[in-house]
């Protein structure tokens, strides 16, 4: 039985909504008649749709008709492109199975301690902050961390009494409950340095300072900002001294999502459990779909792009194609800082990666390309998140490549129902940098392992003291690692490396400009392969 034609119209006006966008007369007008052209797929037209429009740099929540238009015209035209005849198939049937989120664009959600649940925050957030929005960034993240180890049997209180004397107790105190108290306790808290050299351990209640020096600690590296649990004794001088310590507990994706009641953490939208169990069946037989996976690729490099164009031409000639390529800076061999000069030179390298790319007539038409700005790349700061590349340097490209995103770093993709996060930045150099005592060697020894294991028990993407990294304060939550992802690109200058951690599988492509590393990710089955020239 057909829809009707105002069913339709909700459902458009719905799924934008979702979205957090509004659609005037004409911009839903101009999506209907998109629609008209895939009959059969209405359904995958308006999901690609949808994402497409997503990854425009929008200048209001409100869709005019121009900004639709534009869209709808590069889509049509890449689906012709394939086969006139042919529904969305081709590239659409590929990039229906992709949702590339931007960060800034992630929901906002914070936790109530009393109802203990979370709740959506739908605030316009400021790039400014003030302070209030600095003090909530560590609010934030310790309460995340806070609600999930209430949950872990190991620390949370026993409903029963069980004759264990205070001693056998793993029950987390309050720091501000350890005046007076004797014998071992446990205690959880962020790791402050509210005097020059000298570190405290604070939570909601009250600070502490510690002594860390003796301690026995897990695998991670431990450095200011980092969020740990501590075992051990108050000494007579005011001082918590700590016998062990480590990281909160790491929480099992399914218990997370179990508790969230539908909240879209991800930013990919909700899906139903029908709509979940449709695109399982979907991933698992997508099992020639690929992603390429390059960091540090120099375009103003004459070497680089040599490199670039024979693995360009080596995945044209194959048979099966990357259903994404990933492109992660930095994009230029020199920071572009306020010294640099060149940008019209960098605005012409990006033209001729078109160019290569438009010669590979299989790439071209059946792959998608995301380009992901590196720490030097241009933008308005270091901070963390990174908006995309300025449309001045990418405008040559999108002539030559329709398929193209330019999204922020970090950045979120969906395949299927597999979620992904990628990052580029140099976290390993910095982690090490900051440690306040060498990073345990009991279980590894391996640095890449170490920082894998921060930030999954962290939660966090980047848990440096914000001296060292600089965070925008009210998108700190763009940066979270919670519920954990299936997958964790982490791009940096560092040694090719993957670790599967808890069923997470984590890598890093290397640096290509450097030793010609990159990696072949399969989502289907997860398998990392390390590949260079």
């Amino acid at each position: 039985m057909a829809i009707s034609a105002a069913a339709i119209r909700r459902k458009v006006q719905k799924k934008f909504k979702m979205r957090g966008l509004t659609l005037r007369v004409d911009s839903l007008d101009e999506i209907l008649s998109f629609l008209s052209h895939f009959a059969d797929a209405e359904e995958e037209a308006l999901d690609l749709l949808a994402d497409e429009i997503d990854n425009e740099s929008l200048k209001s929540s409100i869709l005019d008709k121009d900004s639709v238009h534009k869209v709808v015209s590069r889509l049509i035209e890449s689906d012709q492109a394939v086969d006139p005849d042919c529904g969305i198939a081709g590239p659409s049937a590929k990039t229906s199975a992709l949702r590339i989120i931007d960060a800034f664009l992630v929901p906002k959600f914070r936790h109530d301690p009393i109802r203990k649940k979370f709740y959506e925050h739908t605030e316009k957030l400021e790039i400014y902050g003030d302070a209030s929005a600095k003090v909530n960034l560590y609010r934030d993240r310790f309460q995340l961390l806070l609600q999930s180890i209430s949950r872990d049997k190991n620390f949370s209180k026993p409903t029963f009494d069980t004759g264990s004397t205070d001693g056998e107790s793993s029950e987390i105190t309050p720091i501000q409950s350890l005046v007076g108290c004797v014998g071992k306790k446990w205690i959880m808290g962020v790791i402050s340095q509210l005097e020059d050299d000298h570190f405290f351990l604070e939570d909601l209640t009250a600070a502490v300072p510690i002594d860390i020096s003796n301690a026995k600690i897990t695998t991670g590296f431990f450095v200011e900002n980092t969020i740990i649990v501590a075992e051990g004794e108050m000494l007579i001088n005011g001082t918590f001294q700590v016998d062990t310590c480590g990281f909160p507990p790491l929480e099992e994706k399914e218990t997370s999502l179990s508790l969230l009641m539908g909240l879209d953490f991800f930013g990919s939208g909700i899906y139903s459990a029908e709509e979940t169990n449709r695109l399982s069946e979907l991933e698992k037989n997508a099992v020639n779909d690929m992603f390429v996976v390059l960091s540090d690729v120099w375009l103003d490099d004459a070497k680089t792009m040599e490199k670039l164009a024979v693995v360009l031409n080596g995945f044209n000639n194959e048979d099966t194609v990357p259903s994404l390529f990933v492109f992660m800076g930095n994009f230029c061999s020199h920071p572009c800082n306020l010294s640099y000069k060149s940008y019209s030179d960098l605005r012409s390298c990006f033209g001729k990666l078109g160019e290569t790319i438009n010669s590979c007539e299989k790439l071209k038409e059946q792959s998608r390309f995301l380009f992901i700005p590196g720490p030097d790349d241009a933008g308005p700061s270091s901070a963390l998140p990174k908006c995309a590349l300025p449309e001045y340097l990418t405008e040559e490209i999108r002539k030559h490549v329709p398929l193209a995103v330019f999204s922020s770093n970090p950045c979120r993709v969906k395949f299927y129902t597999q979620e992904i996060v990628f990052l580029r930045q140099d976290l390993l150099y910095k982690m090490q940098r900051s440690c306040l005592i060498p990073p345990s060697s009991a279980e590894t020894m391996d640095s890449f392992e170490h920082l894998v294991a921060t930030i999954t028990h962290q939660s966090h993407l980047c848990p440096l003291p914000l001296t060292v990294q600089p965070i925008v304060w009210n998108y700190d939550h763009c940066l979270r690692l919670y519920p954990t992802p299936d997958t964790i690109v982490l791009g940096d200058r560092s040694e090719q490396k993957a670790f599967n951690y808890t069923g997470i599988s984590c890598f890093n492509p290397g640096s290509f400009s450097n030793d010609s590393s990159f990696v072949v990710y399969r989502p289907c089955s997860q398998v990392v392969e390390l590949s260079s020239l």
